[in-house]
């Protein structure tokens, strides 16, 4: 695989960043005026996400390759743990404590990257994951409150999500598949096993189908809305991991959440105490001394290659 541009990854990372943005506030409404199903919903953006990744594919945008469907099994079945043990912490767990115990993905994926695949991260690398997480601590300080049941399920999550994240990548180099590729497979094979977990995590059926009498075209248009904005979401996830690592791509949804705090704040008037300004700056901090050191690194990593010419 060709080592991505810079402005492609930046690209890829806006594009995150903007669309992950979009969908949340998207949602937020699907859910509380619409009261449509959570992961009812995901199932929908993953279905959406095949039927686009379909379009892109009879455009000529890119190829499918033949992949082992168990090949893919794995990944799938880490999203859709991903899906439903984050949806059962947020639902056991306060706000604060939900985002406390997500930070911990990074560092998580730091220890399997390294036992597991011999990745290894440098000192200042390491040392930009602590003003990080004091910075979540302190954002998330008022709303914090533990209880045993929401600890096992925020705690399974964050293995289940670090795992997803690091296949996602390691899924593209083993298999030699590029992001769009890859998500063609593993979509619609989420989409079927999240069908099977529904009746089980949500409300039962008949209650969704009685529901849906109710949805009328401008609803199921702000579904349709998220579906796509979704699939920009999926697709440049899969860019950010497989272009750079997931460490990258967990720095940039550190990014989008202090985003959406000061958007929320400065456009819906949410209110934002000093102690989680400052746990933001810090935060932002934190990225920022990731982002040149990673640059600082490629540079160095590329010297050799450019005094041999």
């Amino acid at each position: 695989m060709r080592s991505p541009s810079a402005s492609f990854v930046t690209f890829a990372i806006v594009l995150n960043i903007s669309a992950s943005i979009s969908i949340v506030f998207l949602n937020k409404w699907i859910y509380t005026v619409y009261g449509f199903p959570n992961v009812s919903l995901t199932c929908l953006h993953f279905i959406v996400t095949t039927a686009g990744l379909f379009i892109c594919q009879q455009l000529n945008i890119f190829q499918p390759k033949s992949v082992p469907i168990m090949k893919m099994v794995p990944l799938a079945l880490t999203f859709c743990g991903f899906v439903v043990f984050t949806n059962l912490s947020l639902e056991s767990n306060t706000v604060g404590t939900y985002q406390l115990i997500k930070m911990l993905t990074t560092p998580c994926i730091m220890v399997i990257q390294t036992l597991y695949y011999n990745k290894l991260f440098s000192s200042s690398i390491r040392l930009t994951v602590v003003p990080i997480a004091v910075g979540v601590f302190l954002y998330s300080y008022y709303d914090v409150k533990f209880n045993l049941l929401g600890i096992f399920f925020a705690s399974i999550g964050v293995i289940v999500t670090s795992l997803y994240q690091v296949w996602v990548g390691e899924k593209q180099h083993e298999l030699q598949l590029n992001s769009m590729q890859l998500l063609y497979y593993q979509a619609p094979l989420s989409a079927c096993m999240l069908m099977l977990v529904i009746p089980f995590i949500e409300a039962p059926v008949n209650s969704i189908h009685g529901a849906m009498g109710h949805w009328d075209i401008h609803v199921l248009g702000t579904v349709f809305a998220s579906g796509l904005v979704a699939f920009f979401v999926n697709l440049s996830i899969f860019w950010i991991i497989g272009n750079t690592s997931p460490m990258t791509y967990n720095m940039a949804g550190h990014l989008k959440f202090c985003v959406t705090l000061l958007m929320g704040w400065a456009v819906f008037k949410d209110s934002l105490t000093l102690l989680q300004l400052s746990g933001i700056v810090l935060t932002l901090t934190g990225v920022t001394a990731y982002t040149h050191l990673k640059l600082k690194e490629q540079k160095t990593s590329s010297l050799p290659s450019v005094v041999k010419s």
